[in-house]
């Protein structure tokens, strides 16, 4: 709709992608909970299955209505051509380091990032052949461009890194990548789309967990792939979107087709969907997609809150005699990458290195009363965990030491409870840790 297309971004949060009157006017997005849909007859059903009646849905593997709205609208959020929905956010990731480099290649990535990111780089996808350049400071342009090689596939990045809350220079990486031929790959999640949209810094593919922040209320796995649209996936690097594929011709009718050829500038979204979705099976149910709907409605007003409680809870902890260091780039909202891509807010996600040793970290923990102890954020609830023992248990000692990720360090996510109560809380079980 051309007046929704001009709106901003808290309308478009709750109407873009749905159309109440393909939908029996229905003011809440339907749930299409059903496995297959009819064809109607043997003349539609071709149709279909061709892709020549956009809107139909054959089987809710290929697609459903549901999934589709929510994908059509975080499409629409972020400035993109088109989205894909998938059951977590490992398979986004997945999903996207698999179509960028089918066949084989090389990836430049960061150390400090996912522990099940960086375990699924270092020991999954070398085996099948897609090798990974992994540096320390991904800001360091030098040695990311030296890295980049005839059979470099992309540059991927944490926008704000987990668990260390550095900021990625989004736009700098993508005049790299771009100077190179390749795509600059960007994992969104702490931030989500309303704190930072990294296509408008000139990235090419924006991916999520859509479990953490963009949901908000911790009921649901999902993730999130984004196409920006922009990226000339024809440039020779990336033959598998000019190569003939069989299921985008007509063997009856003698004709080919490539994903380019058919698809255009959509045609990595497309391949992720028909190759991978379709083929591989990480769907993401239409009750899924549903909760991810409702968080998303609420997305402003909770990030707002919780970005103010973050900062607050950090100058505390800042102040503490039991905490040796405060990780989160929010501290110095004079920081250049700060201002310039997160003026709203780095997010709820801070972490810290608390004194002692590996027992006052597990009093701490036992003694927290508000805080959750659980491997999961951007809940509505507040969380607490140990990183090295839990969310990156996967990063090797040596990694671990490089990144200041130590037994030490304890991350939280911050909810929508009430500041001064979490405050309370993290005050008397710093003080019982050690006694």
């Amino acid at each position: 709709m051309k007046i929704l297309a001009d709106c901003k971004f808290n309308t478009k949060r709750i109407h873009a992608g749905y159309r109440p009157e393909e939908h029996h006017y229905a003011s809440s997005v339907p749930i299409y909970q059903t496995a297959a849909f009819g064809l109607t007859n043997t003349t539609v059903a071709n149709q279909i299955v061709t892709g020549q009646l956009p809107g139909r849905f054959d089987y809710s593997r290929d697609g459903n209505p549901t999934v589709q709205v929510l994908e059509d609208r975080i499409a629409e959020l972020e400035g993109g051509i088109g989205a894909a929905a998938v059951a977590s956010g490992m398979s986004a990731i997945s999903f996207t380091i698999l179509n960028v480099a089918d066949g084989g290649g090389r990836i430049i990535a960061p150390i400090n990032i996912y522990g099940s990111t960086l375990d699924e780089f270092r020991n999954f996808f070398p085996t099948y052949g897609i090798n990974f350049d992994l540096v320390d400071n991904i800001n360091d342009l030098k040695q990311v461009e030296q890295l980049i090689k005839p059979d470099t596939k992309a540059i991927y990045v944490e926008s704000v890194a987990n668990p260390s809350t550095e900021i990625a220079d989004l736009e700098a990486l993508a005049q790299i990548a771009h100077a190179a031929g390749i795509p600059l790959i960007v994992d969104n999640t702490f931030p989500t789309t309303y704190l930072l949209r990294p296509f408008e810094y000139g990235a090419d593919i924006v991916i999520y967990s859509s479990t953490k922040g963009i949901n908000g209320h911790g009921n649901t796995l999902s993730g999130l792939i984004v196409d920006h649209g922009k990226f000339d996936w024809t440039n020779g690097r990336f033959p598998q979107f000019t190569s003939e594929e069989f299921i985008l011709g007509d063997e009856q009718r003698k004709v080919t087709a490539s994903f380019s050829s058919k698809f255009g500038s959509a045609a990595f979204i497309k391949r992720i969907r028909m190759k991978y979705i379709r083929l591989l099976g990480s769907v993401l149910g239409p009750i899924d997609a549903y909760f991810v709907l409702l968080g998303l409605e609420t997305i402003a007003e909770r990030l707002d809150k919780q970005v103010a409680s973050t900062e607050k809870i950090a100058q505390f902890l800042v102040k503490n005699p039991h905490v040796k260091q405060v990780f989160y780039s929010g501290l110095d909202p004079h920081d250049r990458l700060v201002k310039k891509y997160l003026p709203q807010g780095v997010g709820s996600i801070l972490s810290f290195e608390l004194a002692g040793n590996e027992e006052n970290v597990a009093k701490l923990i036992d003694q927290t009363q508000i805080f959750s102890y659980l491997p999961n954020i951007g809940d509505a609830k507040s969380l607490i965990v140990n990183p090295a023992r839990t969310t990156h248990r996967e990063v090797p000692a040596e990694f671990r030491q490089r990144t200041g990720l130590n037994p030490q360090l304890i991350r939280l996510s911050i909810g929508l409870e009430d500041v001064d109560d979490l405050i309370s809380d993290l005050n008397q079980a710093l003080a019982g840790a050690f006694k």
